[in-house]
């Protein structure tokens, strides 16, 4: 008896191109692409999730073409969505680097920097570096990242292999996304800013009143303290607010 082996180029075929989209995915996804994580684990972790969804997906990608043009194609196709889709969804994060510089700056801090390990050790303001790995943190703790497997499956009902690409759309999306992270960055530094003008302006009327006085010099270390009060007791309601955001951008992609 004789087995043919017939079968494995177009499965392997098969295989590479759906790793073209997840890989691409998973190694900008938020959380599950963050540079902290080991690039060997990333890919392991792609290829273990590829290897899992096979069965599922296999059906929905074309057979292979007769020509390389063909696979070089489909193959830099499928690349080219997962790049799009993992990189509009890395903006979202933006929102908490918005939301950590506007408290560092209404608090006086905004000159305390420290390596952000979300963004491959990138110096920034203490306050974003802490929301940022904040931020990770929770998307594991409340299982958003279960979400976001979800959404990389279902991203080929929503973007069939076989559709062309829409660069357009694609940039329209990336303007709202970037739009919405900075209004939500914004959302949650709002009682900082509140702050900052209501003691700034305290701050002005009392050095018109009292020009001998040195109000700024007495007063800054007042301001520290109140922002990292205030900071302690709406860190809660601040990450709540993103994670919630998050997770609303994560169910578009799940169409």
């Amino acid at each position: 008896m004789t087995v043919g082996l017939d079968w494995l180029p177009s499965t392997a075929f098969t295989y590479i191109v759906l790793f073209a989209r997840i890989g691409a995915m998973m190694m900008l996804m938020p959380a599950l692409g963050e540079q902290m994580i080991p690039v060997r684990m990333r890919l392991g972790f792609a290829l273990a999730f590829t290897l899992v969804v096979f069965p599922l997906l296999g059906e929905i990608i074309p057979p292979m073409p007769a020509d390389l043009g063909g696979m070089v194609g489909l193959l830099v196709h499928e690349l080219a969505v997962g790049l799009i889709i993992g990189a509009i969804v890395r903006i979202v994060v933006m929102a908490t680097q918005v939301a950590g510089a506007t408290v560092a700056f209404q608090t006086g801090l905004s000159g305390a920097l420290a390596a952000d390990p979300t963004q491959a050790g990138v110096q920034g303001a203490v306050f974003s570096s802490f929301l940022s790995f904040l931020g990770v943190t929770l998307i594991f703790a409340t299982d958003l990242h279960h979400m976001a497997l979800a959404a990389i499956y279902d991203s080929y009902m929503v973007f069939s292999p076989t559709d062309p690409l829409m660069f357009e759309d694609a940039m329209q999306v990336a303007v709202r996304t970037v739009s919405g992270a900075f209004s939500v960055g914004v959302q949650m530094a709002g009682p900082f800013i509140v702050f900052g003008l209501v003691f700034n302006l305290g701050a002005g009327i009392l050095a018109r009143l009292m020009p001998q006085l040195q109000v700024y010099f007495i007063l800054m270390p007042a301001n520290i303290i109140v922002g990292l009060l205030l900071f302690a007791i709406l860190l809660a309601l601040m990450m709540g607010w993103y994670i919630a955001s998050f997770e609303n951008h994560l169910a578009t992609w799940r169409g």
